[in-house]
């Protein structure tokens, strides 16, 4: 990767100061404050509806903070090509007619400038990306022909293209079988190797304590966020989820959440 001229990399990758956001007329998230140092690797957790979705979007960019705000190394998001969201899955239309490196390739769109047809370089960022996430040998597939999650590897691999230093994974783990939900989580140690900082929004609090260095609590407000034994004490979990948080005959903490996925 290739320092940004406006990076101070002195600053936190990502700084999110007192964000508020009003969305459809209530309250998504209130007060949010927190900040990540490069190739840390977030889970963050919290009921549906509890604000995981708005957050990623702030912090991208893709949406305004009613108030506060976010800088990433040092200033604001907008224009920023070092951050990539990769939305739920349920959000792409996977009709659209696109093959595997067509969709790698516009992670280099904003390299590329209006107009401009890829250059050797572009394409050998897309071959490096493909073959970090294993997909070389699909990059002629149409989109819908992929697995659930050779479909999350792809949306990786343009973020790798786009030489994105902030990932922001929404949800990438959700519909996806164990041998899949393993090798993204082995594709993510790959990204920390490569100093790549990630924020995960997940519903699997057993997923999150294992495979990621801090949890953020979130339920419209930050309840807890620290290492995952702080994190998941039985009093911050009540917290946040309330009714829906059970234990089993074996004392293990499971989350009722059945609720359709509609997380502002």
């Amino acid at each position: 990767m290739y320092p940004h001229d406006h990076h101070k990399y002195e600053q936190p990758i990502l700084d999110v100061q007192h964000i508020t956001v009003h969305y459809n007329g209530r309250l998504a998230i209130d007060d949010i404050t927190f900040h990540l140092h490069e190739g840390e690797r977030i889970a963050v957790v919290g009921p549906n509806g509890a604000g995981k979705s708005t957050l990623f979007k702030v912090i991208s960019g893709v949406l305004p903070p009613s108030a506060g705000e976010v800088n990433i190394f040092g200033s604001r998001p907008r224009g920023h090509v070092c951050i990539a969201y990769i939305p739920q899955r349920s959000q792409v239309d996977w009709n659209f007619p696109v093959n595997v490196g067509d969709v790698v390739m516009m992670g280099r769109s904003a390299k590329l400038g209006p107009f401009n047809w890829p250059h050797k370089k572009d394409w050998e960022y897309v071959h490096h990306a493909l073959e970090t996430v294993q997909l070389t040998d699909l990059a002629s597939r149409q989109i819908s022909q992929l697995s659930g999650g050779q479909q999350q590897r792809m949306f990786i691999a343009r973020a790798l293209a786009q030489e994105a230093e902030l990932m922001l994974m929404d949800e990438p783990l959700t519909g996806l079988d164990t041998p899949s939900q393993e090798g993204l989580l082995d594709l993510l140690d790959t990204l920390k190797s490569q100093e790549v900082t990630v924020m995960v929004a997940t519903h699997d609090l057993d997923q999150a304590a294992r495979h990621f260095d801090r949890i953020m609590l979130l339920n419209h407000q930050i309840v807890a966020f620290g290492n995952p034994t702080d994190v998941l004490q039985t009093e911050n979990l009540l917290s946040a989820y309330g009714g829906r948080l059970k234990v089993d005959n074996e004392g293990t903490m499971l989350v009722d959440d059945c609720c359709p996925s509609e997380d502002q």
